[in-house]
């Protein structure tokens, strides 16, 4: 049986480093932007995200005044969309850039991607207030498959 996850897992869920899914609003006749990013959530809080100021997803997230991340487990087959409107935007800064680094990779290869991605360091932080929630759990179905 499919069935919604409750709050305190859905934002558990999205607070877990997993390579996330950004939508945004596009311009018209396109279909919404989509791409992956790393992200930063803490349950109650605000998601942030790094980027580039120049790149055309700054520049829809500006334009829409929001966004939506949706991270999806693999293993249990759950998945949690948060969308919501930026709250703010701010250039990055290297303790920024390092702790993104080491929510992802190990801290010898975070420290060496800080290093080796001088340019990010003119990215900006766009954070955001989750107010709406998409979520569906199916790991009932993968026992029942199992």
């Amino acid at each position: 049986m499919v069935s919604k996850i409750p709050p305190a897992e859905r934002e558990a869920l999205l607070a877990e480093p997993i390579i996330s899914v950004l939508s945004v609003t596009a311009e018209p006749g396109r279909a919404p932007l989509t791409t992956p990013i790393w992200h930063q959530y803490t349950p109650g809080g605000e998601v942030t995200v790094l980027t580039s100021p120049g790149a055309r997803k700054t520049k829809l997230i500006e334009a829409a005044g929001r966004f939506a991340l949706c991270v999806q487990d693999p293993k249990t087959i759950r998945y949690a969309t948060a969308e919501g409107p930026v709250t703010g935007i701010r250039a990055v800064t290297e303790e920024d850039r390092l702790a993104m680094a080491r929510r992802y990779l190990p801290e010898e290869t975070a420290i060496a991607y800080v290093k080796a991605t001088p340019q990010q360091s003119e990215n900006i932080v766009i954070s955001m207030r989750p107010e709406r929630w998409n979520t569906a759990d199916f790991s009932d179905l993968t026992d029942e498959l199992s």
